[in-house]
């Protein structure tokens, strides 16, 4: 079972997506309202998905930026009900992988994040395979 920290501003929004992830079989292990405590969660649990609202993350960039760099491997998700260009853009400068979007669609959640799983091990497997002496282009 995979864990899963959940960091956002809002007790509501952390409820939701608590129950979202825990019916779809996911480990919830935490969840915190500010990036320091998050990082600490993420410290004592070694979750492989995080998912941070845009207000943690606007408020507090440099703590992003940190939590990427210390957790490389995890599965970073953006939560906002709002999406624009720019946004997405720099959410992807700051290696976020997926983007789940308030109010929450139980299987659009889900579903967006089994889809980063697979999207990861995917690649994994085949940068291991490249290590190995494989083509990267065999796949």
């Amino acid at each position: 079972m995979l864990k899963a920290v959940i960091i956002d501003v809002s007790a509501v929004a952390r409820g939701l997506l608590n129950t979202v992830l825990t019916d779809g079989g996911y480990d919830v292990v935490g969840q915190a309202h500010t990036c320091a405590t998050g990082n600490a969660l993420l410290i004592k649990h070694h979750p492989q998905i995080i998912c941070v609202s845009r207000d943690v993350i606007e408020a507090d960039e440099a703590g992003m930026q940190a939590m990427r760099k210390d957790w490389p491997k995890a599965m970073i998700f953006m939560v906002s009900s709002e999406f624009d260009e720019a946004t997405i853009r720099k959410g992807h400068a700051m290696g976020l992988n997926g983007y789940i979007v308030k109010p929450f669609n139980a299987g659009t959640v889900l579903k967006t994040i089994r889809n980063t799983v697979i999207t990861t091990v995917k690649r994994q497997q085949k940068a291991q395979g490249a290590g190995e002496g494989e083509s990267v282009d065999e796949a």
